[in-house]
């Protein structure tokens, strides 16, 4: 299994491509990284007032994600993930944004939550480092957001995404570059704000060991120990001394910083300011740096994936004890809408991640029972498209919801949601397989079958067993009408 990974960050400050090759070692997968680029972009300083993004915000980034899709060429889709975060998830007009930026990757883009952005920096981070049975904490201050998280081994355990970043900071409190004492003091002051609603919890579960990843941390990490204001890593003594030292020049000048980098210093202050609030509000009192970040989560994550390790076959199985979900009716539901959908599209990569979607909806589809029967399928897409969920993407969760929502009741309410003619035909098989296992008993052998010509749904029944299911046959033939509103030819011929 000697092959290539891609991983893409599309951070609120910068894009990162990484590139990495799968050997296989005594049996056990590993990585070896093959290629790197790594452009800064300032995404999240084109977000106005409003939350909208620019117009020249959106020009950089198509430039550079047409640049990494040139690199991204000769790659399948499933060897593929990119991940976009806080500025993607905050601006308003991300859905107009979204399809160019696609189009200039050639690669689909998983607007990520911030706990999930939480658990890939974790997962990166962690597999950077020596094993340990030690708790550890890690710290990622983003352009846009910051995450914080405490876990053993590979585990995360707690996780949480502040709104806060080295770049939306830098351009609140110091937008023309000049520092001062109040405005790093105002900095701070917001920073431990935010941070003071994980305070108590953190400080309650406690850690061994911290670590910083991605920019800040390592450049806080750099300065601080060539400058000589401290020599076992990043420490509030040796930022204090930073602190002072940038307030006395008035601003950030690189020549008086080494081990800075110059596309660093606009946005250092900023970064400065919230590490130095969650020091004082978490009780830090030294850290380190880890090599990984979210790009080498992603990584790691697509490589379980590969080895069907998949984290949200796990994410998929916790929802199913938590919600008290019937396992052998999810069991039938999904075995039927897979073989509907296995008879009407050829295995491949095209439709693989659908096909994913599908099984996972069959596996959830019954989750709204645990809050009320009447409707429950509304419960359920409620819960899919807003829980969280570790290892899905919002789309992810939008594409659960959306085929939760339509695998019963009225057609219509879809229309506005659906994408693709090929989500329309895997709502068709939940939907048919539903209504077969309705009984909630095993069926040896499906009594139809399902075809598709374009916007024309045949299903050829057993005539024998249609009549001996008057309920099913009634429910059958209701289908013709939904599908009708929505656009389409629902057939029912008798074998």
């Amino acid at each position: 299994m000697d092959h290539l990974l891609a991983a893409v960050d599309i951070g609120s400050n910068s894009f990162r491509l990484s590139v990495a090759r799968v050997v296989q070692h005594e049996g056990e997968p590993q990585l070896y990284p093959v290629d790197r680029l790594k452009e800064t972009v300032r995404l999240a300083a084109g977000l106005d007032e409003n939350n909208v993004l620019s117009q020249d915000a959106i020009d950089r980034a198509i430039a550079v994600l047409g640049r990494f899709g040139e690199r991204l060429h000769s790659f399948i889709p499933s060897r593929v993930r990119a991940v976009a975060t806080n500025t993607f998830r905050v601006a308003r007009n991300t859905p107009e944004f979204l399809p160019r930026a696609e189009a200039a990757l050639g690669f689909p883009i998983e607007v990520i939550a911030g706990r999930e952005e939480a658990r890939l920096i974790y997962l990166g981070v962690v597999h950077s480092l020596p094993a340990s049975d030690n708790k550890r904490l890690v710290i990622d201050i983003g352009g846009g957001s910051t995450e914080v998280v405490i876990g053993k081994g590979l585990e995360p355990g707690l996780m949480t995404s502040l709104h806060m970043g080295c770049l939306t900071y830098s351009r609140q409190f110091f937008a023309d570059g000049v520092i001062t004492a109040e405005r790093m003091r105002q900095a701070e002051m917001m920073a431990r704000r935010e941070a003071e609603v994980i305070s108590k919890t953190y400080r309650r579960t406690g850690w061994k060991e911290a670590f910083g990843s991605s920019g800040t941390a390592k450049a806080l990490y750099a300065i601080l120990t060539e400058c000589g204001f401290s020599d076992r890593g990043i420490t509030r003594a040796g930022m204090n001394k930073l602190k002072e030292r940038i307030i006395r020049s008035g601003r950030v000048i690189p020549s008086e910083l080494p081990g800075i980098k110059l596309e660093r210093a606009a946005v250092l202050p900023g970064g400065l300011a919230i590490m130095g609030a969650l020091f004082d509000e978490l009780g830090i009192e030294q850290m380190d740096t880890g090599d990984g970040a979210l790009r080498v989560g992603v990584l790691h994550d697509l490589l379980g994936r590969d080895v069907a390790k998949d984290t949200r076959d796990q994410s998929v199985r916790q929802f199913m004890k938590r919600y008290h979900v019937d396992m052998n009716q999810a069991q039938r539901v999904r075995q039927a809408a897979l073989k509907f959908f296995d008879t009407i599209y050829e295995p491949g990569d095209k439709h693989a991640e659908l096909r994913n979607a599908l099984a996972w909806t069959a596996d959830l589809h019954e989750v709204g029972l645990s809050i009320a029967h009447g409707a429950y399928h509304k419960h359920t897409a409620y819960v899919l498209a807003n829980a969280d969920m570790p290892g899905f993407s919002q789309a992810d969760q939008e594409l659960l919801a959306l085929l939760a929502l339509g695998h019963q009741g009225k057609l219509t309410k879809l229309e506005s949601m659906v994408r693709h003619r090929s989500q329309w035909v895997a709502i068709l098989c939940l939907r048919l397989s539903v209504l077969l296992m309705r009984r909630r008993a095993d069926i040896a052998q499906l009594p139809l079958s399902v075809t598709v010509d374009g916007k024309r749904f045949v299903v050829h029944v057993n005539q024998m067993w249609l009549a001996k299911h008057p309920l099913s046959e009634y429910t059958l033939r209701s289908e013709e009408a939904e599908w009708r509103k929505v656009g389409f030819t629902f057939e029912v011929r008798e074998l």
